[in-house]
């Protein structure tokens, strides 16, 4: 018996190990949803958003490496992926989604729900494949699972309504997937070139992204030889957590003073496997090399000396053969102490003792960090919560941290959760969200409850956007209490009228009662953090022009609290509460 449009991609989908779609169904996906219905092997998830759809397959893909399948139905349903779609493709991980489109009789006559979704889709997609007859299916299909599974991108197929239950007539085209572990080899002459720089220097520093997760061996190796200090990238913090040796910490707008120092004040900067966008936070007049598979990254954020085009682990372990080691090792001790300082300063400001209300945040992800499991899974919104989660939990071991570090979109961290919870049913899955992230997609709790996804979502509540309060502050405009301030509702509350359990936080004695209830329950928990709003997560070098900008801003507050504006003085007295309780 001949297949259908619709039975041939499911069919493709299974071979290549694909378990699950995604999607809110209606219109040119009603085929996909019955046959998946009848499949055993497949399951659709019926999220409530397909933005959601979208996120949860990063989550996924970010996570297994694998292609993750999401689905919106013609215009306003292919339209509502596209966030989440940005988000993966920022992070460079295999999705397809496949969208519908209205019947090919009435494409291009402006019909009811059409839109030009190849236009709209362009800047997201390395592959479009638009099916206008059901024989070009597997040719169609085909490339778009090899390009997203090699280029580890987004792709899409566009299918009209009429050929979904049209059957091929040839499948010509159909082949197995090609999946390949070739590797991108640098010349010798490339490995030569970097080991002359790095010789002649004596304070190397190494900043590492999370290209170079296979290589975390041979970096430690090679830093152990240079006497480096290692300083990663947010994607990378758990890859080169703060527990392993060398590893003095982070750079960029979150990141810590030890970072920043190492690799601002080194003589050489060997980037490896990132493609880090603050270039205020890279030096310009020191020499820097950079290892990176992409040749589009060399260069692409500071000036750099030598570019290299290669695997990671191979490059990096040819250098380490030809490097001699350094005898030096003052630079890389001293930032060391420094960050052993930074990490007591760390530990004493999330201590439980500092039990002044509103909390601070920092209690409740230390506690995480003490009970989670060893393998847990973080999803991190974004705003404040990726601040908290970074600065206080530890990524050793096989933990695992995911959101949308590349894109910066809120509302990541419930469905990311929902999609790593899918990819993997027996780890521990934590959303760490602020209020108005989680505002944004907790409709998706539901989906949570109904598909038995035990993920534990701790919501700072500190009823305002406070990350971008700060970014306002820094700019020198006041403390807007009309577009920052949050009305919410009761997320305990809301969580049981879904199905889900929860624990409202208030006293710090409590925070490890409620982590270990929502480890233990079978059901998605929700920890409603009621924590103090005056917390600053303020970045490890702050210039001229942002000190400026913050002493215009609380000067602007000042005067606003003196003519009686209520909200410019409670803003004012929770940042001096939220201090003194550090």
């Amino acid at each position: 018996m001949k297949e259908t449009v619709t039975e041939y991609i499911l069919k493709k989908l299974k071979e290549i190990g694909v378990k699950r779609i995604w999607a809110v169904t209606g219109d040119a996906l009603n085929s996909f949803a019955d046959a998946v219905q009848k499949d055993d092997e497949l399951e659709w998830i019926s999220v409530r958003h397909e933005e959601n759809a979208a996120f949860a397959c990063y989550g996924s893909a970010q996570l297994t490496e694998d292609l993750a399948v999401c689905a919106g139905t013609v215009g306003p349903g292919a339209l509502h992926l596209i966030n989440g779609l940005y988000n993966a493709k920022k992070a460079r991980v295999p999705v397809l989604a496949i969208t519908g489109q209205v019947p090919t009789a009435n494409i291009g006559t402006d019909y009811f729900q059409e839109t030009d979704l190849t236009k709209i889709f362009d800047d997201i997609c390395a592959f479009q494949g638009i099916i206008r007859t059901a024989d070009q299916t597997p040719r169609l299909l085909n490339k778009a699972i090899q390009i997203a599974l090699w280029e580890q991108t987004v792709v899409r197929i566009e299918i009209p309504h009429d050929l979904t239950t049209q059957k091929l007539d040839a499948d010509y085209f159909d082949h197995p997937i090609i999946r390949s572990k070739s590797k991108l080899i640098c010349s010798d002459e490339d490995i030569d070139k970097a080991t002359e720089i790095l010789n002649s220097k004596s304070k190397v520093a190494i900043l590492a992204g999370c290209g170079a997760r296979k290589a975390k061996d041979e970096v430690i190796a090679l830093s152990n030889k240079l006497k480096a200090p290692i300083v990663h990238t947010l994607k990378a913090s758990d890859v080169f957590d703060s527990s392993l040796e060398n590893v003095v910490g982070l750079t960029g707008l979150i990141g810590n003073h030890p970072g920043y120092s190492a690799v601002l004040n080194c003589d050489v900067l060997l980037m490896i496997g990132t493609d880090f966008p603050y270039s205020n936070f890279l030096p310009h007049d020191k020499e820097v090399i950079q290892i990176d598979i992409r040749p589009e990254n060399l260069g692409n954020r500071t000036h750099i000396t030598h570019g290299i085009v290669g695997d990671a682990a191979d490059t990096v372990s040819r250098i380490t053969a030809k490097i001699s080691p350094n005898e030096n090792a003052s630079f890389m001790d001293s930032h060391k102490k420094s960050h052993r300082k930074w990490l007591e300063k760390m530990q004493k400001e999330s201590d439980l003792e500092n039990d002044k209300t509103p909390l601070l945040p920092s209690l409740f992800a230390a506690e995480i960090n003490r009970q989670a499991a060893t393998d847990a899974v973080f999803a991190m919104d974004t705003g404040e919560s990726v601040v908290w989660g970074v600065r206080y939990i530890t990524f050793n071991n096989d933990r695992r941290i995911i959101g949308s570090f590349n894109h910066g979109s809120m509302a990541v961290g419930l469905p990311a959760c929902l999609g790593a919870q899918a990819a993997f049913p027996g780890r521990q899955v934590w959303g760490l969200v602020g209020d108005g992230a989680f505002g944004m997609s907790m409709h998706d709790l539901i989906t949570a409850v109904r598909y038995n996804y035990p993920v534990k979502m701790i919501v700072f509540n500190n009823s305002e956007l406070s990350f971008v309060k700060m970014e306002m502050e820094e700019a020198g405009f006041p403390m807007a209490n009309e577009s920052l301030k949050l009305e919410n509702p009761d997320f305990v509350a809301y969580a049981k009228a879904c199905g889900a359990d929860g624990m409202k936080v208030e006293k710090a004695e409590d925070i490890p009662i409620a982590i270990k209830k929502a480890i233990e329950s079978p059901k998605p928990f929700v920890i409603d953090a009621i924590v103090s709003s005056g917390a600053l997560t303020l970045p490890p070098k702050i210039t001229l022009e942002q000190a400026y900008g913050f002493t215009k801003s609380k000067a602007k507050e000042a005067i606003l609290a003196l003519e009686g504006d209520d909200s410019q003085w409670d803003n004012i007295k929770s940042e001096i509460k939220a201090y003194f309780a550090k």
